[in-house]
């Protein structure tokens, strides 16, 4: 798209554009094919109602809320007052409607929000291709449109990273367990925001694994995202505005870097020669602990463990109804027994202690998001053994930030007319403001160069 969220706003209070033209631009794409898969349900009524409040506050000459009455999407994880949240799952097809909104989708409607609809994804978001069997899979408009082919979207967010890039969307409000918003936003050349998971409250929100779900955006630009962090988290980020020489980054020489498909390998490194010929300081940083990583995830790790908490009785009623694929990774956690699930969670609380210890001084690390551009859908439908291996390679950089309490922000990378590859900035606990500051000053640099080019 041509521009993003933020724009958008200025042109509202300007007096260029309103609202109620801006949603029905939105909605129109969202009727579009493009958009095919994209939306379980729409709620195209209460998104008018906000424009429309939208447009008579400035009309009235008070200021418009901080989103303007524009369009926002909302994954089917999260409860919108009076209509049912199902994490697109036959298996919760007859769920009673919400009584009231999730606190993240009350921050986004008071903040003027125009939501438009709950989009797809991933089973229960236990995935990161962003195959759903139930109601089809969303194709990526983006890689579409440069060479024909129907490739994934990217999981779990399909629906909403798709919403995004199709225009139909603004910012599309996800969640990411292990990667399920940096995932799809970098196959699709768009920005995904991972926070500190204590910064986004997850009450009214389908639990995949409790200690490593965290809710947030997908959007078109870093300053998108960080006003839509501010509103989710309930406290507004002014982003430092200091010049990328100032910030210290780093590279770790190997995991993240490992078994890349060489595009991405091309455009990660073009994208550190960007950023060192703009000024930036990027030293190479060992992190001995990482390859701990694979000790956490055996047998499925803490994600099976609690989502098998959570399902079990409903996988005992209902199991035909779910996708095979995830019952059978959900049902890899009832061979966690208790004592294994609390020296997991130990172990982590160790490997946390550790990689923070040798991330000090370093404001952020640098990392291709996915190992991997957006693979063709055809072949994962027809083989198990490379969706599996597929899904395991797109979430293996991602989920380091999840299980690290970390977070984390991918920004496209790749030169225009090129497959979409992400940069992921990713930092420990708690230093959200400084990766979204980081990233804003590499976002610039690498438009600059491309803008050269």
């Amino acid at each position: 798209m041509s521009i993003d969220l933020t724009e958008a706003l200025a042109s509202l209070r300007l007096g260029r554009q309103s609202a109620r033209t801006l949603l029905s631009d939105s909605l129109a794409r969202a009727d579009d094919a493009a958009c095919e898969h994209v939306f379980l349900r729409r709620f195209d009524e209460d998104a008018r109602a906000a424009a429309e409040a939208s447009d008579d506050a400035a009309a009235r000459g008070g200021p418009r809320p901080s989103l303007g009455g524009l369009a926002v999407s909302v994954k089917d994880l999260f409860d919108v007052a009076g209509h049912p949240t199902t994490a697109a799952s036959a298996a919760m097809d007859d769920a009673p409607s919400a009584e009231r909104d999730a606190p993240a989708v009350a921050r986004l409607r008071a903040a003027g929000a125009a939501l438009i609809g709950h989009t797809n994804l991933s089973e229960f978001a236990f995935s990161g291709v962003g195959i759903n069997p139930h109601h089809g899979t969303p194709r990526n408009p983006v890689t579409r449109a440069i060479d024909g082919l129907d490739r994934i979207p990217g999981g779990s967010t399909s629906g909403g990273a798709v919403s995004v890039a199709t225009g139909a969307a603004w910012a599309a409000l996800g969640s990411d367990t292990g990667g399920s918003l940096r995932i799809p936003a970098g196959l699709q050349g768009l920005v995904g925001f991972k926070s500190t998971a204590r910064r986004v409250p997850l009450d009214g929100c389908v639990p995949l694994a409790p200690s490593l779900d965290t809710a947030g955006a997908i959007t078109r630009s870093v300053r998108d995202a960080a006003l839509l962090h501010g509103v989710l988290s309930g406290a507004p980020v002014e982003l430092d505005d200091r010049p990328l020489s100032a910030w210290r980054f780093a590279i770790t020489p190997t995991f993240m870097q490992d078994d890349l498909d060489p595009a991405v390998a091309a455009a990660f490194e073009r994208a550190l020669t960007t950023l060192r010929a703009a000024g930036a300081r990027i030293e190479e940083r060992a992190l001995p602990a990482l390859p701990r990583v694979a000790e956490l995830q055996t047998q499925g790790g803490i994600t099976a463990a609690e989502a098998w908490a959570w399902h079990h009785a409903r996988l005992a009623e209902r199991g035909d109804r779910y996708d095979p694929r995830v019952a059978m990774r959900i049902r890899r956690g009832e061979a966690i027994l208790p004592a294994a699930y609390e020296a997991l969670l130990d172990a982590r609380r160790r490997w946390i202690a550790d990689m923070t210890a040798a991330m000090s001084g370093i404001d952020a690390f640098l990392s291709p998001t996915v190992p991997l551009q957006a693979p063709e859908i055809a072949p994962l439908l027809s083989s198990d053994v490379l969706f599996f291996a597929t899904n395991a390679r797109l979430l293996r950089n991602t989920a380091v930030v999840n299980l690290l309490d970390g977070c984390a922000i991918s920004i496209p990378c790749e030169r225009p007319g090129e497959l979409p590859v992400g940069l992921m900035l990713w930092a420990p606990a708690m230093q959200d403001r400084a990766v979204l500051s980081a990233a804003s000053r590499v976002e610039t640099a690498l438009a600059a160069a491309a803008e050269i080019r």
